[in-house]
């Protein structure tokens, strides 16, 4: 990608080709150890096999904004942003209990298949799939330390990666922790800070820019932007997992409800909501749902009290937010236009 102008496709099939061409020759020496763990390295390429590659996309555009020129190592560098995805995919799957993913069985899912006349296969095969997201973790530190970028650049950035993972980590501790949970609105903020806004464009624009050596002022800009547009990301992703179409997010959308899980969606039902329908919500959260009444019931509840309209309020304001941040950045014309971009990217969208 040698043009100026943000090329979203082109830039995705760079990223596409790193990945798939990585994780192909991991998945092979993974799999020449043993016949029997073919399976395991087919689910470590069906983790890359799909996504819109916004992290990566983040992680470059924090480079070019510090006004470095495209590189083909850094690429390599911002793909592994997308295995550190993968394996928080494939651990969320497992904890969440997620059947299907892109369209296709989740991990733990499809692993059942290899172990079925095993005792315990549903167990052994989440056992399998919580290994591949620590193999993808682990590929991901690869990918990036062998993207060929000078060893100075890398250095600069490596610190980051610890704040990454412990902040990644601690928000999936925290929702597990609210799960079930009585809903509060900003309980439900603050897990989607740590679980998804920080990886999902702050922490990518912070490691795109100290591998670039951007300054402090540059570094503070990055998360005056990243903070809330990531925010944005989740809520609408919480919107889309209710109320999206399955063939379009290629997500089951009773998920949440089955899993009782505090998005902020379900703590703005809950803050408006009667004693009578509290008492309602309370029956309908957390129990099998197989005809899709109680997922129905939710909806509609969650639309009476207006919820839907207050989380795409939070949107929209966050977005705001993002866009004036990126203008105080300064940042050169073809980043400025690509940040932007990109925040309508992540914000608004069918999946």
């Amino acid at each position: 990608m040698t043009s100026e102008r943000w090329e979203p496709a082109a830039f995705k099939d760079r990223v596409d080709r790193v990945l798939r061409r990585f994780v192909a020759e991991e998945a092979e020496r993974f799999a020449e150890i043993d016949p029997a763990l073919s399976p395991v390295a087919g689910e470590l390429e069906n983790a890359v096999a799909d996504g819109k590659r916004l992290r990566a996309a983040f992680c470059y555009w924090g480079w070019r904004a510090a006004g470095q020129p495209d590189s083909d190592a850094l690429v390599r560098a911002a793909a592994s942003m997308e295995l550190v995805h993968a394996a928080a995919v494939v651990h969320d799957d497992l904890i969440d209990d997620s059947p299907l993913r892109h369209g296709r069985p989740t991990a733990h899912i499809a692993l059942r298949a290899a172990v079925r006349r095993r005792p315990r296969a549903v167990a052994a095969a989440r056992s399998l799939a919580m290994l591949v997201g620590d193999l993808l973790m682990g590929m991901a530190g690869q990918l990036f330390t062998t993207s060929g970028l000078p060893a100075a650049y890398l250095a600069r950035a490596r610190p980051l990666w610890s704040v990454l993972a412990r902040e990644l980590i601690a928000g999936e501790c925290l929702e597990i922790l609210r799960t079930g949970a009585e809903p509060d609105t900003a309980a439900s903020l603050k897990v989607i800070r740590y679980k998804t806004a920080k990886y999902t464009v702050e922490q990518p624009l912070l490691i795109g820019g100290a591998l670039a050596g951007a300054g402090g002022r540059l570094r503070e800009g990055y998360s005056a932007y990243g903070l809330p547009l990531g925010e944005a990301f989740q809520l609408r992703d919480d919107l889309l997992g209710l109320f999206g179409q399955p063939e379009h997010t290629g997500k089951a959308n009773a998920d949440d409800v089955r899993g009782h899980r505090p998005t902020a969606l379900l703590a703005e039902t809950w803050r408006s909501a009667g004693a009578e329908q509290r008492d309602r919500l309370r029956a309908l959260l957390g129990r099998p749902d197989p005809d899709g009444e109680g997922l129905r019931a939710v909806r509609e509840l969650m639309l009476r009290l207006k919820a839907p309209d207050r989380v795409e309020a939070m949107i929209t304001a966050r977005v705001e937010e993002a866009l004036d941040a990126l203008q105080e950045l300064n940042a050169p014309a073809p980043a400025e236009a690509a940040l932007s971009a990109l925040a309508y990217s992540a914000s608004v969208r069918l999946s």
